[in-house]
């Protein structure tokens, strides 16, 4: 009896951690958000152009989703050249492919190639930064035809935790006047990301 009470309050006590973890995932992509919502708002931090002001219907979000808040396996590809990524404006910027990452979402994996800016990582502020482009089968029906980006900091292990409820939009989908990275084909998921920014 005494070791079935032990399993029991095991048991509860990992649930109680799991729901505090996603509690704050939840709450820490609520204040993600919002922080990108008052970029737009503030016209002193607004990247919008006069005209895109006129017609700008606001920042909107999926509700979130703990699915795509994945566990990915994250490899360094160390040999790796620097080139030269398209943007929207026609400017190239210069990246170099960092890593690759391996996730599942509906017991299926898929990868996605992680980029470090070569001009980024001169400023000490953006030293640990990486940058993941992507489309996915939401772009350009429910999400800019342009992408989505995500943001990451190198991580210490061979694992990172990649959250969707965080992808945004590059300022090229509601104005004009940027160059904004354009992802590569190997960063197009066939699945939809139901997460993060949508029109």
């Amino acid at each position: 009896m005494k070791r079935l009470l032990i399993v029991c309050n095991l048991i509860l006590l990992s649930a109680c951690c799991f729901a505090q973890a996603d509690t704050a995932v939840a709450n820490e992509t609520k204040r993600f958000q919002g922080e990108i919502r008052m970029e737009y708002d503030n016209p002193n931090t607004s990247p919008l152009s006069a005209k895109a002001k006129a017609t700008f219907k606001g920042i909107h979000f999926f509700p979130f989703n703990k699915k795509f808040v994945v566990n990915a396996r994250f490899v360094r590809t160390p040999k790796e050249k620097p080139f030269q990524m398209s943007t929207s404006g026609g400017i190239r910027k210069t990246y170099i492919k960092y890593a690759e990452v391996f996730f599942v979402i509906d017991r299926k994996e898929y990868k996605l190639n992680v980029y470090q800016s070569q001009d980024l990582i001169k400023s000490a502020e953006y030293k640990d930064y990486l940058f993941i482009p992507f489309t996915d089968a939401t772009s350009g029906d429910e999400t800019y035809e342009g992408g989505r980006y995500i943001d990451l900091n190198i991580p210490q292990s061979g694992h990172i935790v990649i959250n969707f409820n965080k992808a945004y939009h590059p300022y090229c989908a509601y104005t004009d006047g940027y160059n904004c990275p354009i992802p590569p084909a190997e960063n197009r998921l066939p699945v939809k990301i139901e997460a993060g920014v949508k029109f």
